[in-house]
């Protein structure tokens, strides 16, 4: 499994829990660890609700039975352009949790293209590709997911254009 007890950092967590006048706030200090649940994951507990969640909340990894490793490699499989059932076939995944992660990974697009360029070690180029071919394959997708994915890869579009502006450009001699 990854470890990822190192990276859980409470003041990047906020609490998720609607109610709580601290809702989506970060950095506020009202997010401290509270040890680990049966999995080793990380729990949190927010000091101003008492509420407890796990690091994984709000992300394509809660609640799921599968370890890390094996949605990592269905993400670098999908950016391979491999089929859904080709990932079964390789993985011995069933195809319904290969399409189910599809649409939580374009439920949490912009999350997604983060942790896999920083985490994951792939490429821009190669994510966006997996967010080309996951578009292409999956016609169940909703409006806001295909919009969470436009602005995942415009995110990255339009930084790889600033930085080219930025970039002073050399002069041919």
């Amino acid at each position: 499994m990854t470890d990822r007890k190192c990276k859980a950092d409470p003041k990047k967590e906020f609490c998720s829990n609607a109610e709580c006048p601290d809702y989506s706030k970060r950095g506020f200090g009202n997010i401290v660890k509270y040890g680990h649940d049966e999995y080793g994951k990380q729990r949190f507990k927010c000091t101003t609700c008492n509420s407890v969640y796990i690091e994984t909340k709000n992300t394509i990894f809660y609640k799921r039975k599968l370890p890390e490793e094996k949605i990592i490699l269905i993400c670098k499989l999908l950016v391979e352009k491999n089929g859904i059932r080709a990932i079964e076939r390789i993985t011995g995944i069933h195809r319904d949790t290969i399409s189910n992660i599809m649409n939580d990974l374009a439920k949490h697009a912009r999350e997604m293209t983060e942790f896999l360029i920083k985490d994951v070690g792939l490429t821009k180029i190669q994510v966006d590709e997996m967010w080309s071919f996951i578009k292409k394959n999956k016609r169940t997708l909703t409006p806001k997911m295909i919009e969470q994915m436009n602005m995942a890869i415009a995110g990255y579009t339009e930084q790889r254009k600033q930085m080219q502006i930025q970039q002073p450009k050399k002069k041919k001699s």
